[in-house]
């Protein structure tokens, strides 16, 4: 869109930046919060902004992290477009009075990917929605993959997650001059940016910067080193050169995506593998995350978390792994003990609490309470400040999917309508569990206050898109519910840890199981 002496510009600590009036609000897009991370800056810690002169047209989207191609089962669900350029650490504002003193509450999104794909541009993350219910909405985008979370003897970890609390430190900074309160900022995100959200809650260097965050099926946790530096060193292996981030650097950026995705593609979820992750460090991630915050990290931040009812969904079905894990039967519930580290006592009780369900099913619920649930129950648990927590149950109209992991963002957006958000709901999506998602994130966002019941001993969970039968709209469940039902299984002596001379044996069924999947090409075609 080009510009016009109309367009609204804003004066940041930075420079100035003219934006677009788009639908009642202005948009600003491609704003710079850090140095472009190539050259000498690669694989490095981001590095400030220099201020610039004059004013920056900010009304397209900037330059995307690289990042490799969703392979194309999922690239039909999940849209990620690519931007070319260096360019690559800005973000997005959508306000709707950009004026100083306007106050306004400040929602800061981080998408998801599993740290490896996605960015601010993909269109159902328009944050235009927000910002016509009277708040400012930021979107950001942050390295990935191995340019961001590769684990080097060289470099400072975790480039990726520094350069989103450089982020914050920069919304922090300039977002009153585009009407934000720097006092009510709310991180939200998805998947691996609620993983992110975990992380920098317990920063050091992130104190006092955010008032609440909303943390959408992803726990606050930190990635074994071991895994992580497993993965750079097959890449580093494939290539043929050292695992430093030296060698590294002088690679076609071109030719890393390739590899990582070669090296990346038998990892899932489900089944483990190695991959990329946040992992602990000398100053950023201190200790675990989810650790601490349950030890009382980030004082005064309120919570929202949730789930979606079938996020393992996402993970089965693209890829044809539901109907293959289903003729593993025994093999995969032994895989799946093997990789949630439980006793046999926890599968069959979710067998006795859902005997009409096929073994994936058993198994993607078995990975998902492991994974999230159970930590994000603990969290809310554990905080002394309020904290509320929801599920997504509205099931998708495309067969198989379910309520599936990211079905729920164009709910959260409330970009239905957007054609990228029919990719995963399929064509006439209900606008009330929207319009009711929607509405709780501008209100926890303004006030602290969802509009349901904060989490306490009875465990009141805020169920979005299934109809009670005695209820008109969505209601809670409160304690003893399905999922209470699932997750004190967890609680009994049967559902420990395995003893040491149990390990060796559970992880020989653990690559049985993944052998077994490679042997029928579904995790390749994933």
């Amino acid at each position: 869109m080009t510009a016009d002496q109309t367009d609204p510009v804003v004066r940041t600590p930075y420079g100035a930046v003219r934006g677009r009036r788009e639908r009642g609000v202005a948009v600003f897009r491609g704003i710079p919060y850090a140095a472009p991370p190539f050259g000498p800056r690669r694989f490095r810690p981001p590095v400030p902004l220099a201020p610039w002169d004059g004013v920056r047209d900010a009304g397209a989207f900037g330059p995307t992290p690289p990042k490799p191609p969703y392979s194309g089962a999922f690239a039909r669900y999940l849209p990620d477009p690519v931007i070319p350029g260096d360019d690559c650490l800005n973000l997005n504002v959508w306000t709707p009075d950009p004026t100083p003193g306007a106050r306004l509450p400040v929602l800061l999104w981080l998408h998801g990917g599993a740290l490896t794909r996605g960015s601010s541009a993909v269109p159902v993350y328009d944050g235009s929605t927000f910002a016509r219910d009277g708040v400012v909405c930021v979107s950001i985008n942050y390295r990935l993959g191995v340019e961001g979370y590769g684990l080097f003897p060289d470099t400072p970890p975790n480039p990726g997650l520094r350069d989103q609390v450089a982020a914050l430190a920069w919304v922090h900074e300039a977002v009153e001059a585009f009407g934000g309160d720097p006092g009510r900022i709310t991180l939200f995100g998805q998947s691996a940016g609620a993983i992110s959200i975990g992380a920098i809650l317990a920063a050091p260097q992130t104190q006092g910067l955010v008032r609440r965050a909303i943390l959408q099926s992803g726990p606050p946790e930190a990635s074994d080193r071991a895994r992580v530096r497993r993965m750079v060193r097959r890449m580093a292996s494939r290539l043929k050169i050292p695992a430093t981030a030296e060698a590294f650097a002088a690679v076609d950026r071109d030719l890393l995506l390739q590899t990582q995705a070669e090296i990346s593609r038998l990892s899932s979820p489900v089944v483990g593998g190695p991959a990329f992750g946040i992992v602990t460090d000398a100053d950023v991630v201190p200790r675990d995350p989810l650790e601490a915050l349950t030890d009382g990290a980030a004082p005064g931040v309120e919570l929202l978390t949730g789930w979606t009812r079938d996020e393992y969904r996402l993970w089965l079905v693209p890829g044809g792994l539901l109907d293959r894990v289903d003729r593993l039967g025994a093999v995969a519930l032994a895989g799946a003990m093997a990789r949630c580290h439980c006793g046999a006592e926890v599968p069959r009780g979710y067998r006795a609490l859902h005997p009409d369900a096929g073994t994936a099913d058993i198994v993607g619920q078995l990975v998902t309470d492991h994974l999230l649930r159970i930590p994000l129950h603990r969290l809310a648990d554990a905080r002394r400040e309020p904290s509320y927590v929801y599920e997504f149950a509205w099931p998708s109209n495309i067969p198989g999917l379910g309520a599936c992991h990211a079905l729920e963002l164009g709910f959260v957006f409330d970009t239905g309508e957007v054609p990228e958000s029919r990719n995963l709901a399929g064509e006439d999506a209900p606008q009330e569990p929207a319009d009711a998602m929607h509405g709780g994130w501008v209100r926890f966002a303004t006030d602290g206050d969802p509009g349901w019941e904060r989490w306490d001993e009875t465990h009141p969970v805020r169920v979005f898109g299934d109809r009670a039968p005695d209820a008109e709209n969505d209601v809670a469940y409160t304690a003893y519910g399905p999922r209470d039902r699932e997750l004190a299984l967890w609680s009994t002596p049967e559902a420990v840890t395995p003893s040491p001379s149990e390990q060796p044996a559970r992880s020989t069924e653990l690559r049985s199981v993944v052998r077994r999947l490679r042997h029928t090409g579904a995790l390749r075609r994933q």
